[in-house]
């Protein structure tokens, strides 16, 4: 192979094709959200620099991918925390579990998610709402949702999973900076609030309860198909 052709390539293996070179369309994904308060000084520990936390919130996320082009349905699930750089308010990306390895590589390598392995599941139980969270035979959280319990405002729902978003990507020795991305071309096509409760275990590898929940805030169910818009970064720390 020629080293021109060896420039071209956006993954390895170098003839295997692991994720496509574009934007990602997501038809149908369905979020089940759980914002709560958490520990001050455990949100301060995870949270770096030149990002700052007003408040000690965190969004416990699952998404059910309906349809993603290049990669197939699957299911994520994370923790997101509500965070300002500078003057704009966004999410950082603290911890992100998939079921779909090209997923998983894409987000590491193409943007700055810190996606890793995991079993989440997503469905409907006896009138609530359900999402978990396995991490190999291991449980690791669980949350339940009252099933479509009261409509959420559509523009509030967009507001809720449209801010932007950061994380930290790093090639040792080469790259670590911070990186900002956010979603684009969103369709509500259903929102729900509702309550719900939290339950997250201890695990050393998926260490989700290490930001303990210490109160449910608000709960939403939602709906929309979207796009990813590419990782751009906004802070070099190895600039100094």
């Amino acid at each position: 192979m020629r080293a021109e052709e060896v420039r071209h390539r956006i993954s390895t293996p170098l003839a295997t094709p692991v994720y496509p070179p574009r934007a990602t369309r997501f038809t149908d994904r369905e979020y089940l959200n759980v914002v709560y308060r958490t520990d001050p000084e455990a949100l301060r520990a995870v949270v770096p620099e030149p990002l700052e936390i007003d408040e000690p919130l965190v969004r416990f996320e699952i998404m059910k991918m309906g349809d993603v082009e290049g990669y197939g349905p699957y299911l994520e699930c994370g923790q997101v925390i509500p965070v300002r750089h500078g003057a704009e308010r966004g999410e950082y990306l603290h911890a992100m579990h998939l079921d779909n390895f090209a997923a998983t590589a894409a987000g590491r390598e193409l943007s700055a998610y810190p996606k890793t392995v995991g079993t989440p599941a997503l469905f409907p139980d006896n009138g609530a709402l359900v999402g978990t969270l396995d991490y190999g035979t291991q449980r690791v959280a669980t949350a339940t949702m009252a099933y479509k319990w009261e409509p959420m405002d559509l523009d509030a729902a967009r507001a809720q999973i449209t801010v932007p978003t950061y994380g930290v990507k790093i090639v040792p020795e080469l790259v670590c900076v911070l990186a900002r991305t956010e979603i684009t071309d969103v369709t509500v096509k259903g929102a729900w609030r509702g309550p719900a409760r939290l339950e997250l275990f201890a695990h050393v590898l998926a260490p989700l309860a290490d930001l303990p929940v210490r109160e449910v805030v608000s709960a939403s169910h939602i709906l929309t198909d979207l796009t990813l818009a590419p990782a751009v970064p906004v802070h070099d720390y190895l600039a100094g």
